[in-house]
């Protein structure tokens, strides 16, 4: 992948400065340490950091057409490049290299914003048309790739992360108290929202053009959940099996289209071996794949990760997650997501991307997202059974499903008694739109108690939730039960936080690009019109997945307990080296002084959790979110620093005939 950033005048020709360009690429390298450029002309300027995957002597950036008119930076994969590039061919179109970037220019010139619907790939890109002088973002549908702008004394300023946009000294750098709301509610904020006031996400599936001062937005695709029956398919649960298999396996060819060495994540689920399984199919076994292991066997899935390399025979590698370790990297993983986490199960995935560069791997493909579109997570299954439960709440059975469903904290007595009332809330609010997730988010929600009071204040009635039911689709309510659930997990959660924190974030930290196969829009336009009966098929998650990986996979791994990944968190965070650092920032005055909690209240609560067995999970999630809160607001917020870092192999170019 690549690291892009830019600025355009909106309303008057004023040369952007190249010391702020070079500095705004400069402060996110790691996005791009292959090589670096930058394009000025009286009216704006574009800068780019590569990670070279394809085309690795060609595929330079910014790039143009052939009168240099039409300018991109761009950062991400059109694995479609190729078969693109034939068709420009054939309509006239000239190519000077072999890199799909030369592809969005020529593709832009064809059919302007409607070019997006072609491109099967992860992206966001800006173009910047020097005649017109017109500027336009865009980012793929599910938002694999991150992409940030503001708006500030007539001029657009955009960049992969928020941090390059700060380099700009006059860009006011404040925490947002809704944000810091939507977080300890959502666990993310909300899409197009982010932790600093004035600084916005470009949705995925939009794009966005800046013109003679106005800046207009527009909507490429839409979450594919059908909900009308003829839109459903009717094909049986073989062909859907076999259709399933065949748009995977396309997806996983085309992702290996690269000029650098491949290999894969293997976390021992249906996900990742079913990816690396694939990939073992097409380029044969000599595969490096990486997985993680902790040192609390409660995480830890080793031994199915041990079972697939030798079942796959691949050159399997791994990373001991210790909880010092994690305790470690926390801050620096705090730094790269550019907001406030609620889990640290990130910081694996960081010192994993570590060890794929230190092997001389620039890119990975990875099992993410087939959950969210084929009905993975155990609460798809809650909210079935709590519908189930609610048309008989007087039933002593009927409750026992959620004890299958959470064995292990059902096997704690006192819990057993509890949690039958605690997932009994609200239960009959069924035409609740936010039915399936309420109950996760209000537990969430708890940690906004040690909010301060003056934080409190400038929230006030503000209500996330209320936000969210408002701009839910029109016809959200004709969704089926599934698919309501879906959406509320893909929209909110897959794009904000595991696409990103879990995702590009600590990958691109270390200059990893991660490919998803299950993002496939032909995929997930398909899984979109999969009855939800074949996708949850009674207690069974993914059922017709797993289905397709018949004769695949082992049937130990297509059968085994759903394993979610998680990280261990005050064991981390408190009672390691790194414990010291995270106390200061956590101790009264640190917190009365950020402003943003209670000081005496969190100083209460380190007490309990650094006594044995304390913690419960609501208050290990507080406490990460509170001391990230305070990272975010002691790396961005007061000692926010523009470190000057030598280009990789920068080219500058100057365009005088601009202001023409």
């Amino acid at each position: 992948m690549c690291g892009i950033a830019g600025i355009v005048n909106l309303f008057e020709p004023n040369p952007p400065s190249l010391d702020i360009l070079k500095r705004m690429i400069g402060v996110m390298q790691y996005r791009g340490p292959d090589e670096s450029g930058v394009f000025c002309d009286d009216w704006a300027g574009l800068c780019h950091a590569r990670l070279s995957i394809i085309d690795l002597g060609g595929g330079s950036q910014p790039m143009c057409n052939e009168d240099g008119t039409l300018w991109v930076v761009y950062n991400g994969e059109i694995y479609n490049y190729r078969e693109l590039r034939i068709d420009l061919l054939a309509q006239g179109h000239r190519f000077k290299t072999v890199s799909d970037t030369e592809v969005i220019i020529h593709a832009y010139e064809e059919k302007g914003e409607a070019c997006l619907n072609d491109f099967n790939g992860q992206f966001a890109f800006a173009l910047w048309d020097s005649r017109k002088k017109e500027l336009f973002l865009a980012r793929d549908r599910v938002g694999v790739r991150p992409l940030h702008y503001t708006v500030f004394d007539r001029r657009l300023i955009f960049a992969s992360e928020i941090k390059s946009i700060f380099i700009s000294p006059e860009i006011p750098r404040e925490i947002d108290p809704v944000s810091l709301d939507q977080v300890f509610t959502f666990w993310t904020t909300l899409p197009g929202r982010t932790m600093f006031k004035g600084v916005k996400e470009l949705l995925p599936g939009h794009w966005v053009k800046a013109n003679n001062g106005k800046i207009t937005t527009g909507k490429y695709w839409d979450i594919p959940l059908y909900h009308r029956d003829e839109q459903l398919s009717a094909e049986s649960p073989l062909q859907l099996e076999e259709r399933i298999q065949a748009i995977l396996s396309d997806s996983v060819r085309l992702r290996l289209r690269a000029d650098v060495p491949v290999g894969t994540y293997l976390s021992g689920g249906l996900d990742s071996s079913g990816v690396s399984a694939l990939v073992v199919r097409e380029l044969g076994a000599d595969i490096h794949t990486f997985g993680i292991r902790f040192e609390e066997s409660a995480f830890d899935e080793g031994p199915f990760q041990k079972e697939m390399s030798g079942f796959l025979n691949t050159h399997h590698h791994e990373i001991h997650a210790t909880n010092e370790k994690i305790g470690e990297a926390f801050a620096d993983v705090v730094w790269h997501c550019e907001k406030p986490l609620l889990r640290t199960a990130p910081v694996p995935l960081y010192l994993l991307s570590k060890l794929v560069n230190e092997l001389g791997v620039k890119v990975v493909l990875t099992g993410e997202a087939s959950d969210e579109f084929f009905g993975g997570y155990d609460i798809f299954k809650e909210m079935q059974i709590r519908r189930f439960w609610a048309r008989r709440p007087e039933s002593l059975i009927r409750p026992l499903l959620i004890g299958k469903l959470y064995p292990d904290i059902f096997k704690n007595p006192v819990l057993k008694k509890t949690l039958p009332a605690f997932f009994s809330q609200n239960m009959q609010d069924t035409d609740d739109p936010l039915y399936s997730h309420r109950i996760r988010w209000s537990n969430t929600a708890k940690g906004k108690f040690f909010f301060s009071e003056a934080v409190k204040k400038n929230i006030g009635d503000y209500s996330g939730l209320d936000e969210l039911i408002n701009v839910l689709p029109p016809d959200f309510s004709r969704f089926d039960n599934l698919g309501k659930a879906q959406f509320l997990e893909i929209d909110v959660f897959l794009g904000n936080y595991l696409l990103s924190s879990q995702g590009d974030r600590v990958a691109m930290a270390h200059s990893i690009e991660i490919r998803l196969p299950f993002l496939d829009h032909r995929l997930l336009e398909f899984a979109g019109r999969i009855p939800s009966l074949w996708k949850i098929l009674g207690m069974s998650e993914k059922h017709i997945l797993k289905k397709s990986f018949k004769g695949i996979l082992p049937e130990s791994i297509i059968s085994r307990v759903k394993h979610p990944y998680r990280a261990p968190i005050h064991h981390s965070l408190l009672h390691t080296k790194s414990g010291e650092y995270h106390r200061t920032l956590l101790n009264e005055k640190c917190i009365d002084d950020f402003g943003m909690f209670n000081g005496k209240m969190v100083s209460q609560l380190v007490t309990k959790l650094m006594r044995p067995n304390a913690a419960s999970e609501v208050d290990g999630m507080t406490l990460t979110g509170i001391l990230s809160a305070q990272i975010i607001h002691q790396k961005f917020i007061e000692n926010f620093r523009s470190i000057d870092v030598p280009l990789a192999n920068l080219h500058v170019l100057i365009d005088k005939r601009a202001s023409r």
